[in-house]
């Protein structure tokens, strides 16, 4: 298991129209770090976004897109990721970073 920081966890809120319907459900969508575990993922939004205690996280391996080279027939893919859906409890504080979308 790799040794990650909570603040090297959470790379990017994802924002989509699917994600922000998910809002209303206090729902919130993350592309995480690869190696991240989700208890991880837990322990870095609780301490980084004050006032919200997670109830449950969902992650999800995306593999790579295959794409090719302009101008030529060789082939290669883009990096993988990975996203996490947080679930926060019903007592618990919005994120706000989510707030002006």
């Amino acid at each position: 298991m790799a040794d990650i920081k909570y603040y090297d966890v959470i790379l990017a809120p994802v924002v989509t129209e699917k994600s922000m319907e998910l809002m209303g459900e206090k729902k919130y969508t993350f592309l995480v770090h690869t190696d991240a575990t989700k208890s991880q993922v837990k322990e870095a939004v609780e301490k980084m976004f004050a006032g919200t205690k997670v109830k449950g996280v969902n992650t999800m391996n995306l593999e790579g897109k295959k794409k090719r080279q302009r101008g030529s027939m060789q082939y290669g893919k883009t990096a993988k990721t990975k996203k996490a859906i947080v679930q926060l409890t019903e007592e618990s504080a919005d994120i706000e970073i989510f707030q002006g979308l």
